[in-house]
């Protein structure tokens, strides 16, 4: 692994870096702190698109976690800013939660199942299967396919639940069609992250828990990168399995405190 480096700006994955089943991370919330106090610029980025930041910020401050709002950064804000880019002024149908509907609203898209241009599918706890019929007539009638992030499965208390991809190949398997994932590893989330904080990636690093998601979308995006294994990778092993390294294998955000620099 390379040596330690000094970094301007910090991005973090949440779950499995700050929090693990809805309980901060040792240290998660004094990394934070000092983040704060030497002012650095950093933002927590998750590919879950349920919630908005707003909602992030008050179960994070639950938890102990004090984050502003301003520093939380889902993939649902980041399949906004792709589609204002894209096609300002669209619409979509979607199938998700308040954080995806509330961000689309916030850049004037029309959600709709009369011919939109889009169909988005987030992170939902309720997929049913009328609102899967309807996406997949739509896009077989000619709609877009987009999808926030490619992750298969997700935690909960009593095991893994299935997450957005998994859905997705069902809509892909019925329509021959494959969604673009915005949401990690898509280094597209990270340009965003970098860009909404006016950071560049020379002197970024990216932290995450999870080797096919964090640390190739801070690698592809050409940011230092931490694997830290309080999460979803937990030994060496698992890291060796891949044909990629993180630049740094570190216990817990609770190690890098003493890397931030006044």
């Amino acid at each position: 692994m390379s040596e330690r480096t000094s970094f301007e700006s910090w991005l973090s994955d949440m779950d499995g870096v700050l929090v693990h089943e809805g309980i901060p991370v040792p240290g998660a919330n004094k990394f934070i702190e000092r983040l704060q106090e030497t002012g650095k610029r950093f933002l927590v980025l998750t590919n879950n698109s349920i919630y908005t930041p707003r909602d992030l910020h008050v179960r994070l401050s639950n938890s102990g976690l004090k984050i502003p709002e301003s520093a939380i950064y889902t993939s649902a804000l980041a399949t906004a800013d792709f589609l204002n880019n894209q096609r300002p002024g669209g619409s979509a149908y979607v199938i998700g939660e308040s954080g995806l509907t509330t961000a689309l609203h916030d850049i004037g898209y029309v959600l709709t199942d009369y011919q939109p241009d889009y169909v988005i599918l987030g992170e939902t706890r309720r997929y049913d299967f009328v609102g899967l019929t309807t996406a997949i007539r739509l896009i077989k009638d000619g709609a877009r396919f987009i999808a926030t992030n490619p992750d298969a499965t997700g935690p909960s208390r009593d095991g893994i639940l299935p997450a957005t991809g998994s859905v997705a190949a069902l809509i892909s398997e019925a329509t021959g069609r494959k969604p673009y994932f915005v949401g990690k590893p898509n280094p597209l989330m990270m340009r965003h992250a970098l860009r909404k904080i006016g950071a560049h990636s020379e002197s970024s690093v990216m932290i995450g828990d999870r080797m096919d998601t964090d640390v190739l979308s801070g690698l592809e995006a050409g940011l230092e990168t931490v694997l830290v294994l309080s999460g979803l990778t937990a030994t060496m092993d698992e890291v060796a399995q891949h044909p990629f390294r993180p630049n740094h294998v570190l216990n817990s955000v609770a190690d890098l405190i003493e890397w931030i620099d006044d």
